[in-house]
């Protein structure tokens, strides 16, 4: 429980979130770049304006604080000017749309989707380990030996973000003094320049470097990875030396919370995810008490960031998954589950050394990195692939438009292909093309970044990049992989299956009839409709409407895993689904499975909700056949619970079923419905309602009307 102090704390930092101070990072980062720097070379000019605009930055500081440090980046003064040297996306899209000039028609209908910075998450232990001084000493000591010209800039460009961090820390020492909290100013004396004793210490040293290298790469999805288990020997020693207690560690990880949640307050989009529990390199549990203190804290807090997600080590202990259930169920629906042998499969299939898979962590919502080892590009955006579907149907036109869609090749429709296996074999030839362009126009993207972001201060904490000289967008980082999102494949299995049946192997209909039912979304087709909707779907553990599934699952994760990327890293399969699924229909006409037209889409890997009519059991088990080990970005399910039938029993069960049928991720909601239909009529009697969007939680009230509606529809599991 909350202690009377953090009860206190909650409030005022909540008061102190709304009230949205405006930043002037970016204007600072900018102006002095075409000013201060105008005259540097390229590397020291994006260095010397990200340093400016950290030291600039002001201090907010309050008597109360026991965690010295604050920053408010998210409402940003307007950028009066932009310099152009340092406006990567700009510059980057321009070539790309010079390759590619069918693009915009590409991204309207996100055949190709955009690209997204940040979804990232990095060796924070370096500073804890080694201080700001033990990391200056290694980059001076490199210098020293520097290989070329780039690497000699590359270790400069670190040292000058180091002293920044150091210098916007020290801000803080005469502010807290004048306070009389001398306790906090002689901790931030010692912490971050030198190394971490104490568990006080390491949470501070922490969280000073947190802020600092989030104003360096301010996007959403960024994430401290695996904090319990880079705290936890902190806190070890304290306890064995009777300088902390568990209760004194349950209130530091409180206001710790607290604190990243009143820099990112009212943002629920944005996602800041810490894993906790998970594995030792040897495969033996890495849970600790740790690992329950933040379990705790983030359910006694109002909060919705950061995001907490358990990783589940093999045969985890008894007490880590009923406390799961317990988090499924009184969490307000925050819970991510993680199960640790499935996950670190995948990443092994894919090439990466299980000494290093199973550092594993969330950079965001849900998608797989290997902490530390990773560029962030980890999560690069989505491409409707039902909507891929339903032009390979139609020979290339929008149902709901009428208009052919520039860009996309494939102009036999249905009704043109004798066989099933040559439609669907030219479907996965358009489906790859369309991939590797938008891989391709990523790598664009990360030619771009090496030179006019190149984030010194947070490749200094990613492994290989001191070594090569490089940072993470210029071949430094172990593994330069992107990650990105086929949405929607489950509809895209069942609708593959209902053309499969229906058209070629028991001619309920022909293709053409088919086409025009479609077009008409089954008004005045309705017998036809009734036919494809009474063929099994992928979620009633039916076997050949699995194979399906694993068959198109496992052929779009390929079109991922088969890209080499500009520094030999590998595409990576993101299965998720987030904000995107009312957005993804929209698009839509009706699908060949019987769905009508504005039908949300399925999440993740979740069968489609019409789907799921033999129960969540036959779910899970039809899930279970799909090929996990495929899915080396994150493989997301979706199980929303009739709350007058869940219990932490029924949910520590379902979970250990999940596990068995080495599912990768779990989340869900188990808010009754009445109340969601309620709180989307009365929206001021319902402000604090948290549900589980899709990879990340947020307060139901400041959705979207249609993201209310799709969580308000979706299928509620019950006896």
């Amino acid at each position: 429980m909350k202690t009377e102090r953090i009860a206190a704390l909650e409030k005022e930092t909540a008061e102190r979130g709304k009230k949205r101070v405006e930043s002037h990072f970016r204007e600072d980062y900018h102006s002095s770049a075409l000013a201060k720097f105008a005259d540097c070379e390229l590397w020291e000019k994006t260095a010397r304006a990200m340093a400016y605009a950290i030291e600039n930055q002001d201090v907010y500081a309050y008597p109360e604080d026991t965690i010295g440090g604050r920053v408010y980046h998210t409402n940003e003064k307007r950028v009066t000017k932009v310099d152009p040297d340092l406006d990567c996306d700009t510059e980057a899209y321009k070539a790309f749309r010079a390759e590619c000039p069918e693009a915009p028609d590409l991204e309207k209908y996100h055949l190709i989707g955009g690209t997204a910075k940040g979804h990232i998450t990095w060796f924070f232990d370096r500073i804890l380990t080694l201080g700001i001084s033990g990391m200056k000493e290694k980059y001076e000591e490199a210098l020293k030996n520097a290989k070329d010209e780039e690497a000699e800039h590359f270790y400069k460009g670190v040292l000058i973000l180091l002293d920044a961090m150091q210098n916007f820390n020290d801000k803080h020492i005469e502010v807290y003094e004048k306070m009389g909290n001398t306790e906090l100013a002689e901790r931030m004396r010692k912490v971050p320049r030198q190394k971490a004793e104490t568990f006080r210490e390491a949470v501070q040293s922490f969280f000073m470097q947190h802020i600092v290298v989030m104003a360096e790469n301010p996007y959403g999805g960024n994430g401290p990875g695996r904090l319990d288990y880079y705290l936890w020997p902190y806190l070890e020693r304290d306890l064995k030396n009777g300088i902390c207690t568990l209760e004194e560690a349950k209130e530091i990880i409180d206001e710790l919370f607290l604190r990243i949640d009143e820099r990112i307050y009212g943002i629920d989009i944005w996602v800041e995810a810490i894993v906790v529990g998970g594995s030792y390199p040897n495969g033996c549990s890495a849970v600790n008490p740790l690992t329950y203190i933040m379990i705790e804290s983030i359910m006694d807090l109002d909060i919705t960031h950061p995001s907490v997600y358990v990783r589940l080590p093999k045969d985890p202990p008894e007490e880590l998954v009923n406390i799961c259930a317990r988090y499924m169920m009184s969490g307000r629906n925050r819970a991510q589950i993680l199960y640790d042998p499935a996950v670190t499969d995948a990443l092994v299939k894919r090439g990466i050394p299980y000494r290093d898979a199973v550092e594993y962590a969330c950079g965001g919502c849900m998608e797989v990195s290997v902490q530390g080892m990773t560029s962030d590009f980890l999560y690069i955006g989505w491409q409707n692939t039902a909507m891929m579907l339903e032009l390979m149907v139609t020979g290339g036109i929008s149902l709901r438009s009428g208009n052919r869609i520039s860009g996309f090749e494939a102009t036999r429709s249905l009704a043109g292909y004798d066989s099933f296996e040559d439609f669907y074999s030219d479907f996965i030839k358009e489906c790859t093309r369309l991939t590797e362009l938008y891989l391709k126009k990523n790598d664009i993207y990360s030619e771009y970044a090496e030179k006019r972001r190149p984030s010194y201060l947070i490749s200094s904490m990613l492994d290989d990049c001191l070594e090569r000289g490089r940072n993470m967008h210029g071949g430094g980082v172990r593994y330069h992989d992107y990650g990105g999102t086929h949405l929607a494949l489950p509809n895209v299995a069942d609708g593959l299956y209902a053309i499969k049946v229906a058209v070629f192997d028991k001619k309920l209909c022909t293709a053409g009839e088919l086409i025009d039912a479609m077009k008409a979304d089954f008004k005045g087709y309705e017998a036809l409709q009734a036919k494809l909707r009474a063929i099994q779907k992928y979620g009633v553990d039916d076997d050949e409407a699995d194979a399906m599934a694993s068959r198109v699952i496992g052929d779009f994760s390929d079109m991922y895993l088969n890209y080499t990327t500009r520094w030999g890293g590998k595409g990576k399969p993101v299965i998720l689904t987030f904000i995107y699924s009312p957005h993804a229909a929209s698009m839509l006409g009706a699908t060949p499975d019987g769905r009508n037209m504005g039908k949300g889409v399925a999440h993740g890997v979740t069968p489609n909700s019409p789907s799921m009519t033999e129960g969540i059991t036959a779910a899970i088990n039809s899930c279970g056949k799909i090929p996990h080990e495929k899915l080396a970005g994150g493989a997301s399910t979706m199980w929303d619970f009739d709350s007058a039938w869940a219990s932490e029993e029924i949910i520590s069960a379902l979970i250990k079923v999940f596990c068995e049928n080495n599912g990768q991720i779990f989340q869900g909601n188990t808010t009754p419905v009445e109340e969601l239909i309620d709180a989307q009529t009365n929206p001021d009697e319902h402000r604090n309602l948290i549900v589980r969007v899709g990879g990340y939680s947020a307060r139901f009230v400041t959705l979207s009307r249609e993201l209310q509606s799709e969580i308000i529809e979706r299928m509620r599991h019950k006896a």
